[in-house]
């Protein structure tokens, strides 16, 4: 199976988190975060229990990207391959990402927000993935592609309040990025689609959806507001959602012509 790229990821160094010096942003645990790395984990072991003693690995059978069982109807396939992984090593890797990237992301989406934000970089990366090669793949670093986008948006688009964190941060951001982009053009095992689209579906969505600051107060220590409204954030997740839901369909149309 074609797995997804096993690199880990680097965010933002704890003196670079944005609004860290003088602004206290919204205060959540990253639950979400540790329910989406719990649930690989757990998916995980059924893989190997059900390997090493029925010698077939079930979830990735019923769950893996593969073109010919999408055509067949299993659209599920577009979302179930980011909590499969095909080994231990790619696993510790995907979630070393999340926990580094989950937690800050998480902090200025909130929940549910950011639950779509995760789904909607997975999903794009396997439409993109399904259109582009025809290889099975299975892994998170499609969702965490999407979370790398989304957090150079938040920095872009709040540059304003993050002043020089800014500055130092975002090319970390693109570095990263270019990096393992480029590390997934030169191992033919990686899925580089998939990455590609997780990109570019994180990106779509934090652009028109993600949060846009405000500092409230006069004087320091100061609280962000997330001006963003809730329509804007319902437009933006159907539009990325709509878009790629309309490459997926054409793209299962042309294969079966």
């Amino acid at each position: 199976m074609n797995q997804d790229n096993p690199t880990p990821y680097e965010t933002l160094p704890p003196s670079a988190v944005p609004g860290r010096q003088h602004a206290m942003g919204p205060v959540y645990r990253p639950f979400v975060t540790y329910s989406l790395i719990g649930i690989c984990v757990v998916v995980y072991l059924l893989q190997w229990v059900t390997q090493s003693f029925l010698n077939i690995d079930i979830p990735a059978a019923w769950g893996v990207k593969d073109n010919i069982l999408i055509m067949q109807g299993q659209v599920w396939r577009f979302i179930t391959p980011i909590f499969l992984h095909g080994s231990i090593v790619h696993l510790g890797f995907n979630m070393y990402a999340l926990f580094a990237l989950g937690p800050t992301l998480e902090k200025f989406y909130k929940h549910w927000r950011y639950l779509v934000l995760f789904l909607l970089g997975g999903f794009a990366g396997n439409v993109l993935s399904f259109m582009f090669t025809k290889n099975p793949s299975l892994g998170a670093s499609t969702a965490i592609f999407g979370l790398l986008g989304a957090e150079g948006v938040l920095i872009y688009q709040n540059r304003e309040i993050f002043g020089a964190t800014a500055r130092r941060a975002l090319p970390q951001v693109v570095m990263i990025a270019v990096i393992n982009l480029m590390i997934g053009l030169s191992i033919p095992a990686i899925d580089n689609w998939g990455h590609i689209g997780g990109l570019v579906g994180g990106t779509l969505f934090a652009w028109f959806g993600g949060p846009l600051l405000q500092r409230q107060g006069l004087f320091p220590p100061y609280t962000l507001k997330d001006v963003r409204t809730s329509r804007e954030v319902i437009i933006a997740g159907f539009g990325v959602g709509g878009l790629f839901s309309f490459l997926a369909i054409a793209a299962i149309f042309l294969q079966k012509g």
